[in-house]
């Protein structure tokens, strides 16, 4: 049997050597999860970096507002798709399929949002993102209108841009690193937990 690839290109560190800050976040997301996602791991091979990633990553994804924990996923999902990176649409697809307790959702988010089994409001959420992802030069004051038109306000179309922008980031490390998800993302929101 042939032994898994490395999580990543690049050195990772022995847990017991990183900052005790580090180590703490590690340690709480081991607790909450029951594994430690690759990507703590893997960029916990730049200590500052890590902290500066998971503080914004925070800041987007941890907030309150009128987009849902479900939604802000999605965003991750499809653009993620879009850039080709098999880590985020693999980690943040089992976060889809959790928050909206859809096993399919994720896969058809990745694959195709429009034939997906979302609303409208939704569908408008990603077709905003996948532009800002693929074509942010061509954002317009009617991308604006269309969102309104389905509720959300403009500090909500920000955090869309911020999203895709930041995962567009997390993309092109993971891919450069060759960064690959941890087995248990691959189950998780398709089965029941034991």
């Amino acid at each position: 049997m042939m032994s898994p690839p490395p999580i990543s290109r690049f050195p990772v560190p022995d847990l017991a050597t990183l900052p005790g800050d580090i180590r703490a976040r590690i340690h709480e997301v081991h607790e909450k999860a029951g594994f430690i996602p690759n990507v703590f791991l893997a960029l916990a091979h730049r200590p500052d970096q890590f902290r500066a990633f998971f503080a914004y990553h925070d800041a987007l994804m941890l907030k309150d507002g009128n987009l849902s924990k479900g939604e802000r996923e999605m965003i991750v999902v499809a653009t993620s798709a879009a850039n080709q990176c098999l880590y985020c649409v693999v980690a943040h697809g089992a976060l889809v399929r959790i928050y909206e307790k859809q096993p399919l959702l994720a896969d058809q988010v990745a694959v195709n949002y429009l034939k997906a089994d979302l609303t409208e409001r939704q569908k408008a959420i990603l077709a905003y993102a996948l532009k800002v992802c693929e074509r942010s030069q061509e954002v317009n004051d009617d991308d604006y209108a269309a969102l309104r038109g389905h509720g959300l306000h403009d500090e909500d179309i920000w955090d869309i841009a911020a999203i895709t922008a930041f995962f567009g980031m997390s993309n092109r490390i993971a891919n450069a690193i060759s960064m690959r998800p941890n087995d248990e993302f691959f189950l998780m929101g398709r089965v029941p937990r034991t």
